[in-house]
């Protein structure tokens, strides 16, 4: 599978295990409103443990840099809809 970035970045990503996907799901603090996620709150070091464990390409520390905090905000987005929704119903 394959994410694309409006910067026109493209990134392979990773099938992960469930023990991966738990884990990532663990650092992230959903703030649900009306039974429906209305944000989220996260760390750098949250979006950077996702592209390192999900982004199947070089995730080093001087790949990273080479993001903008708009690709970061964006690749971690992309990433939740991949895995909340499973690599076969995710539509972005």
């Amino acid at each position: 599978m394959e994410i694309k970035l409006k910067s026109g970045r493209k990134l392979a990503i990773k099938k992960i295990t469930i023990d991966e996907r738990d884990s990532l799901l663990d650092g992230v603090k959903y703030i649900m409103k009306d039974g429906k996620i209305d944000s989220i709150e996260m760390m750098h070091s949250t979006m950077t443990k996702w592209i390192r464990i999900c982004v199947d390409g070089d995730t080093s520390d001087d790949a990273l840099m080479d993001y903008s905090l708009d690709e970061r905000i964006e690749t971690f987005t992309k990433l939740q809809d991949v895995v909340l929704l499973g690599e076969k119903k995710a539509s972005k």
